[in-house]
């Protein structure tokens, strides 16, 4: 099994990723940051640090990539000191980012000229289950190869759920996310037809939580809003949203598919960027349908 891991993209869900695989005996070299928070924690855990990827790259067996999306993939694999020329055959580029299925196809295709392997491993849940190592994982990549590398995931991951060859996992997660935003989407439009209607907001959580209606994305956003007039239930950044959406859009536009959700749930996200919570997370959808619509959310 292999044990020297090297980790791109310390954030918010990686730092959590990199302490559990520290924690489970691996070799972590991590790379360098603006932010020296996260990384100055890891060093002080017995981490290692290199300066770009290649040496990120040149001091290990399985490189793990958690970064924003593809742009950020493509940099780091192609780009200046990027780590696709120190790849040695048996190495294998564990890819946690969410991205474009097309682009997962291209880098593993140049990886096995190298006689190394690809995986797209796109992560659910959230930075708390990262630090508790209890992560959702959807898992694209050839049988053999995601054998060896579920230890690697089994260190931050709670379920893993393996969805066939190169590409697959990063569908399902942009297909997942279809389904997440939708239902914040759904929620963002009905608390503002509450509050425009007279529709009490307490007495209709209630309503949904007895009901079919009901979600684990409802009850991640509205009791807090409803109580604590917090906005930050499901922490998840409402930039990270949109491109999800942008790349799911982008996908069923190629094959094509009729697909009237998407278009719908990306404009919902845009739009609470452009009214003003361009910084905000996934909940602040609420916040920016009730200022579009004049309408004042009373709780």
């Amino acid at each position: 099994m292999a044990k020297k891991i090297g980790f791109v993209g310390v954030g918010l869900m990686g730092h959590g990723m990199a302490k559990n695989l520290l924690n489970k005996g691996f070799l972590v070299t991590v790379m360098a940051h603006k932010n020296r928070k996260p990384i100055e924690d890891l060093l002080g855990q017995g981490a290692q640090e290199a300066k770009t990827p290649r040496q990120v790259a040149e001091q290990s067996e399985v490189v793990i990539l958690c970064v924003t999306g593809a742009p950020q993939v493509e940099e780091v694999v192609y780009g200046k000191d990027g780590m696709l020329e120190v790849f040695r055959p048996g190495m294998i580029l564990l890819d946690c980012s969410t991205g474009e299925p097309a682009l997962c196809e291209r880098v593993a295709r140049d990886l096995a000229g190298r006689q190394a392997s690809y995986v797209d491993a796109p992560l659910a849940r959230s930075p708390a289950e990262a630090e508790t190592g209890k992560l959702n994982t959807m898992v694209g990549a050839d049988e053999t190869v995601f054998a060896a590398v579920r230890p690697v995931l089994e260190a931050f991951c709670e379920n893993i759920f393996y969805m066939g060859a190169v590409g697959s996992g990063a569908r399902t997660k942009l297909i997942y996310n279809l389904i997440t935003m939708g239902h914040a989407a759904l929620i963002s439009e009905a608390l503002c037809a509450c509050a425009a209607t007279g529709v009490d907001l307490n007495r209709f959580a209630k309503v949904v939580g007895g009901g079919g209606a009901n979600s684990g994305i409802f009850q991640l956003i509205v009791p807090k809003i409803l109580e604590h007039d917090d906005y930050s239930g499901l922490k998840f950044s409402l930039s990270n949203a949109a491109k999800d959406l942008r790349y799911y859009n982008r996908m069923t536009s190629e094959i094509p598919l009729s697909a009237n959700m998407g278009p719908a749930v990306q404009n919902a996200l845009v739009q609470a960027i452009n009214t003003g919570f361009a910084s905000g997370l996934v909940g602040e959808m609420v916040a920016a349908q009730c200022k579009a619509n004049g309408v004042e959310l009373k709780k």
